[in-house]
């Protein structure tokens, strides 16, 4: 018996998570869904549910190693393949770079950061045995290509998805593997993502201090944004079949790249006609 293709998307509960799910359901593909949150998680399904769309829906903690190993285990249980894999979750924390607690660090890091490593570890073996092409999409950030002040926890966290998703390219690149791989570098939008601390585990406390004006800043830059979740949702699925690395929904993401890299450059060149004989 054949089985659909199958995608897998976690942080599934909301925003650019959900709208992948069912962006994928329109594909005609099998939905596996995750999420920390069992209602949102519960919405989601009842949308692909509707879509008449093959759907496994988990409960994961992406920061542990243990559940998303779990997640893939059920997903080979029930069809035996992944052809896509869109590592999504994630989490925000906005404050000064010194103010910062230890607890937001770990938490940022191990939703962000540990739960693309995990995906990666549990499912990119299974998909390299099966020997089919397939992709993975790591959702990282315009934060993670050009940083702002009051970022610090965040940038850091998405910037090491950014360069974790260049060396999974180049490692799978390089025994030839007919897996893909894409990192999702969108700036604000509506999402639930300003109000991830919903999610924060109590044993953490509370997140450092955060400036009202940074809030406001999410906010508004959240309001201006000129596309949505779903927007972002299409372009992702189009950078998969045209085989692209870098997703940038937003245009002016260019601009802050682009200056970014320019006092790179600048730097270096100032440091080497300094040092020229």
């Amino acid at each position: 018996m054949s089985h659909p293709p199958v995608a897998v998307v976690t942080g599934a509960g909301s925003g650019i998570g959900r709208e992948l799910a069912l962006a994928c359901a329109q594909e005609g593909m099998a939905v596996v869904i995750a999420d920390v949150e069992p209602a949102p998680l519960a919405q989601t399904q009842a949308l692909l549910d509707e879509l008449g769309a093959p759907c496994l829906a988990r409960l994961c903690d992406v920061s542990k190693a243990q559940e998303v190993e779990a997640l893939a285990t059920a997903t080979w249980d029930r069809w035996g393949r992944v052809d896509w894999l869109f590592n999504n979750a994630g989490v925000a924390v906005l404050g000064r770079a010194w103010e910062a607690t230890e607890a937001d660090w770990h938490w940022t890091l191990g939703v962000n950061l540990l739960g693309v490593v995990h995906g990666v570890r549990s499912f990119v073996p299974r998909m390299l045995g099966a020997g089919r092409a397939a992709h993975v999409v790591n959702t990282a950030s315009a934060a993670g290509l050009a940083s702002v002040a009051g970022s610090s926890v965040y940038a850091a966290s998405k910037h090491a998805v950014v360069g974790f998703s260049e060396c999974l390219a180049k490692d799978l690149e390089g025994i030839g593997a007919p897996i893909g791989v894409s990192v999702l570098c969108p700036s604000l939008l509506p999402t639930g993502i300003q109000a991830s601390a919903r999610n924060r585990p109590p044993d953490l406390g509370l997140t450092g201090p955060t400036l009202a004006v940074l809030e406001e800043r999410v906010r508004a830059g959240m309001a201006a944004s000129p596309i949505g979740a779903s927007d972002v949702a299409r372009l992702t699925l189009e950078a998969i079949r045209s085989r692209r690395f870098y997703v940038l929904p937003h245009a002016h993401t260019a601009t802050s790249v682009a200056q970014r890299v320019e006092r790179i450059l600048a730097d270096h060149r100032h440091i080497h006609q300094e040092n020229q004989p």
